[in-house]
């Protein structure tokens, strides 16, 4: 129902959930937060404006979007992400999260696999005016915010 995905399309982020790493995967391990049966929760590999190591929490199986999206999974990736955000604001001493989810190319949705993003906030970090500005962050970059990430984790699970 209401997909873009080409036909031929090799999904980012199934390929990242799989644990495949190539020069040419952006979700790499080293990326990886958290992982159940259903949901996994990465570092984005993108950096935007002044608000580095947001999260993207994905289900495991493919979704494309919303519309598809069972609510045991919806409901699994929302528990999720609030973990999550408590993790930023423990960790990242953030002032605030934004949660953001884009549906279909017009909703600026550019990966076909459903993704929740969770951002830390900071006071006149001007997130949204800086949403077009991405930067692909390495992965050395990333992992000082995973680690932060996965101790939180292991620490309150």
């Amino acid at each position: 129902m209401y997909n873009h995905a080409p036909n031929d399309y090799k999904c980012p982020i199934c390929i990242g959930v799989q644990g495949v790493e190539s020069e040419h995967t952006l979700l790499k391990q080293s990326d990886l937060i958290y992982k159940d049966d259903m949901v996994s929760a990465f570092i984005n590999s993108f950096f935007i404006g002044n608000n580095p190591g947001h999260v993207i929490v994905v289900p495991n199986k493919h979704f494309e979007n919303i519309y598809d999206l069972p609510m045991e999974y919806a409901t699994r990736i929302f528990e999720i992400a609030k973990k999550v955000a408590l993790a930023m604001k423990d960790t990242y001493k953030c002032e605030g999260i934004t949660t953001l989810q884009n549906n279909e190319p017009v909703g600026n949705q550019h990966a076909f696999h459903y993704h929740f993003h969770i951002f830390p906030r900071y006071k006149d970090d001007d997130l949204h005016k800086f949403m077009g500005d991405k930067k692909l962050a390495t992965p050395e970059e990333r992992v000082k915010y995973a680690n932060k990430l996965k101790e939180f984790f292991k620490a309150n699970s």
